[in-house]
């Protein structure tokens, strides 16, 4: 009788872990960071992403996306992936330019992002560049040009020598070779730099300014847009990626493929929005002569393909023809 007791007792637990193991199989939950707060205005569309990877990816996987830079910071993001302390990030190249300088071609890139994905493109071969530092490089998520502010009126290039500007690690070249002083300011401290005059103006997208109040200070806007294709992406660690079932793969690829049009059309509404917001907040958008506007984006263009061709020149002429240069 005891031995028939155990014998059932163990076909009880045999058919319970064969019933409900689908049951107990664990989601893959993958730990994201971004170098911008979650409700920052820039990443919004970040979030459209995240829910339909989780939605249609079912209980395979799921994206926690946990914070900003008040989780990582944006300039340890990069090896946070690497070392799998997160699975991915959403980040600028230039926040992780010393491991992968070629990076920084993605803003000089004058295709669309549908002419980049065609087969042997630039998408391929970013691919490839990305899984040589153990990234593999999704797709891209946010569509913003950037523009120059100035606190006063000015009238040409000319007149931009000596002004000092908060800079980023994007820009900072750009604005060395026109004559402007860049200056490195955190984030967080922008208003109060422009307050007390630390700056006379700033490099930033279209989107967040009016809201963070640096436009108070800088009600002056260089109206000659650069980088428009941003160099923003979705990276995630390639050993995760690797590890992830095929048909996985392939519908978080599905996914970015048919985002990233989407993607631009909503920035370029929000950005015609917040043009006619600016004409409301009296913002003067000055204009230079067509020849100081040509000499604006050559030095704009110029200095990064002059800093590629120091860090890879053998990649430069490969990037110019992928890129339409």
């Amino acid at each position: 009788m005891k031995r028939f007791v155990i014998t059932l007792f163990a076909a009880l637990i045999l058919s319970c872990i064969f019933l409900q193991g689908p049951v107990w199989a664990k989601t893959k939950t993958l730990k994201a960071v971004s170098f911008l707060p979650k409700d920052h205005p820039m990443v919004q569309m970040v979030h459209v992403w995240v829910k339909r990877v989780n939605d249609q990816c079912g209980d395979q996987i799921k994206i926690n996306w946990t914070g900003g830079p008040e989780v990582i910071g944006g300039f340890d993001q990069a090896e946070a992936l690497r070392n799998k302390v997160v699975d991915l990030i959403f980040s600028p190249t230039s926040y992780y330019a010393p491991l992968m300088p070629e990076g920084n071609a993605f803003p000089l890139s004058k295709l669309t992002m549908e002419e980049e994905r065609k087969p042997g493109g630039f998408y391929d071969f970013m691919v490839e560049r990305h899984k040589k530092i153990g990234m593999m490089y999704i797709g891209t998520w946010l569509y913003d040009p950037f523009y120059l502010r100035i606190d006063h009126e000015i009238d040409s290039l000319d007149d931009l020598q000596g002004i000092k500007m908060r800079t980023s690690a994007l820009y900072d070249r750009f604005m060395k070779k026109i004559g402007i002083v860049p200056v490195t300011v955190q984030f967080g401290e922008v208003f109060t730099a422009l307050e007390r005059g630390l700056v006379d103006g700033f490099g930033w997208a279209v989107l967040g300014p009016r809201e963070w109040g640096w436009l108070e200070k800088c009600k002056y806007m260089i109206d000659i847009p650069f980088y428009t294709r941003q160099n923003t992406l979705f990276l995630m660690n390639l050993d995760v990626w690797n590890k992830l079932e095929k048909s996985v793969q392939d519908k978080i690829m599905d996914i970015t493929i048919k985002f990233e049009p989407e993607m631009r059309d909503y920035f370029q509404k929000k950005i015609a929005e917040e043009f006619e917001t600016y004409e409301q907040l009296g913002i003067k958008r000055i204009h230079f002569s067509p020849e100081d506007e040509k000499k604006f984006l050559d030095a704009a263009y110029g200095a990064e393909w002059e800093d590629l061709e120091k860090k890879v020149p053998d990649l430069v002429p490969t990037l110019k023809k992928l890129t339409g240069n």
